[in-house]
């Protein structure tokens, strides 16, 4: 039984031990710095699906480091999908991402990479899982509400596309461990 719940259970106040840490940030290790790019699309945006997004991202203890909010230029999304240039979806790929703001962030933690795309789902919302950002919000293909880098090396260089370096923050979480000392 937990000290926690022993100690309710006994009549008395939860009593936390020093030190214990935060389960909530069990999946940001220290000095991992790997992070990604995640962008909510102007679907996403224009559906007001933004604080959701951010919550799942941060319910699956990843932190945020760089965020804005950004009419992309053509220029950037040219260089953004510059793999797709030569299919034939792509100026409207284009047209649709200018069209409206664009939510761009940095989120950091251990295998944050990976993680996301697992947590964004199939490009194809039809095929994308319950559970998945996709597979739970998104309406069609071509309006998949997010973007989500699909490599560290690709991720580095997105961000470095979308962010400059002072625009992302270094900060360390905390295990709240302070709070609950007796």
């Amino acid at each position: 039984m937990s000290f926690i719940l022993r100690g309710l259970l006994s009549g008395g106040r939860a009593v936390y031990p020093a030190r214990t840490p935060c389960l909530l940030y069990s999946s940001v290790t220290p000095d991992v710095r790997e992070r990604t790019l995640i962008a909510v699309k102007p679907d996403g945006v224009q559906r007001r699906l933004v604080g959701e997004i951010i919550k799942r991202f941060e319910r699956r203890g990843f932190k945020l480091v760089g965020m804005k909010m950004l009419q992309a230029s053509e220029a950037v999304l040219g260089k953004h999908y510059h793999d797709l240039q030569r299919k034939p979806f792509y100026p409207a790929l284009i047209r649709y991402m200018a069209s409206g703001p664009v939510v761009a962030m940095v989120w950091e933690g251990h295998n944050v990479v990976r993680s996301s795309r697992l947590m964004v789902g199939e490009t194809d919302s039809s095929q994308a899982k319950p559970g998945t950002v996709r597979g739970d919000l998104s309406v069609h293909i071509s309006r998949n509400i997010i973007h989500a880098s699909d490599s560290v090396e690709v991720a580095k260089k997105e961000i470095g596309l979308w962010f400059h370096s002072a625009e992302l923050i270094n900060w360390e979480t905390s295990d709240h461990s302070d709070l609950y000392q007796v």
